[in-house]
């Protein structure tokens, strides 16, 4: 017996259990959710929300079924109010919304093979027309370049400060967009001349890796599973998606580029180079590149100098891709294996 005035810490009491093997559904399917409870009380009713959607309200303890129907996959919130005898408690976990499809698999064939700067530790790299933008990193090493493709030869470049670690770049209404690394600072710079007209910082975003844009937004990755959709104008954290296939969530995406309205991205330390929905997050295939660090010169470090550098050159439809300290720039053509 309670007297007035006495209460009960509902707090932590909950938890949700799922019917889904490590809580994974494929999106369009059922999933059950389930609370155990530390303490046991009468039980007025549940409200499910998964993903900010709110489901039927519920007196089923166990086994609630639903359908799993999102607009972007990866990790979503199941969050649960339970209104009982002795006040309102809550829970909360997490789903891994996945693809409905395994990713295509393509491999590759060199076309052409130039000169690549075996200084220039890439980070990002974007055509526009036959000019090519490269920023490179490294603490004292870091440096935005424009270079000659076919030659290799820099044209202009730009030194940051020893204290910023370069990273990806976009460029976007004739200015390049530089990210650093852990710096929190994104550096912009006219096209024409490399002068430095101003920054911005990241907030929601975890650290500074790949940049792209398709013409309306900018695209972020941070090492993190979220790839982040930018506001073109203040480059701030509007949105994300997660890179997702069939079986799981994907994370540690670096280099970044927009080709034919897909998200084409490289894993670091991976010799791979995924294409993502920039919409749903779905990964729709993977270029396996596994052979082509064999192509440069020996002696790299296979942990560290990998594969970092894709390039579209859109007004022939050509396709580049380069690495860390790499002696090559090469053109490839992918082929659905």
């Amino acid at each position: 017996m309670y007297a007035c005035g006495d209460t009960k810490s509902l707090v932590g009491n909950y938890s949700i259990k799922t019917s889904s093997t490590k809580n994974a559904v494929t999106n369009g399917e059922d999933i059950s959710f389930s609370l155990t409870a530390k303490e046991t009380y009468a039980i007025d009713s549940i409200i499910y929300v998964v993903d900010g959607k709110k489901l039927p309200k519920t007196t089923a303890v166990t086994n609630y079924t639903t359908n799993i129907k999102t607009a972007t996959l990866g990790r979503k919130t199941v969050a649960a109010t339970i209104y009982t005898s002795e006040g309102t408690a809550n829970a909360t976990t997490q789903i891994s919304v996945l693809h409905t499809k395994a990713p295509k698999i393509y491999g590759y064939k060199i076309i052409n093979r130039f000169p690549h700067k075996t200084d220039a530790y890439t980070q990002g790299l974007e055509f526009v027309g036959d000019t090519l933008y490269e920023s490179a990193g490294k603490y004292a090493e870091s440096k935005l370049r424009k270079v000659d493709y076919k030659t290799g030869d820099i044209l202009q470049e730009v030194k940051l400060d020893n204290a910023y670690f370069a990273e990806g770049l976009t460029i976007y209404n004739d200015k390049i967009y530089q990210l650093t690394w852990r710096e929190n600072t994104g550096f912009i710079y006219n096209l024409s001349d490399f002068k430095k007209t101003g920054t911005f910082t990241y907030n929601r975003s975890k650290e500074g890796w790949g940049l792209c844009n398709d013409g309306t937004t900018v695209y972020k990755s941070d090492g993190s599973s979220k790839i982040w959709k930018l506001d073109p104008t203040t480059l701030a954290e509007q949105s994300y998606i997660e890179p997702t296939n069939h079986k799981s969530v994907s994370k540690a995406f670096n280099e970044l580029e927009y080709i034919d309205g897909k998200i084409y991205a490289n894993t670091y330390q991976v010799a791979s180079i995924a294409i993502i929905d920039p919409t749903t997050g779905a990964i729709e295939g993977l270029i396996d590149l596994t052979s082509l660090p064999k192509e440069v010169q020996s002696g790299l470090d296979p942990q560290n100098e990998v594969l970092n550098g894709i390039a579209y050159k859109v007004n022939e439809g050509r396709l580049f891709v380069t690495g860390k300290h790499w002696n090559t720039l090469f053109e490839i053509e992918i082929f659905e294996k």
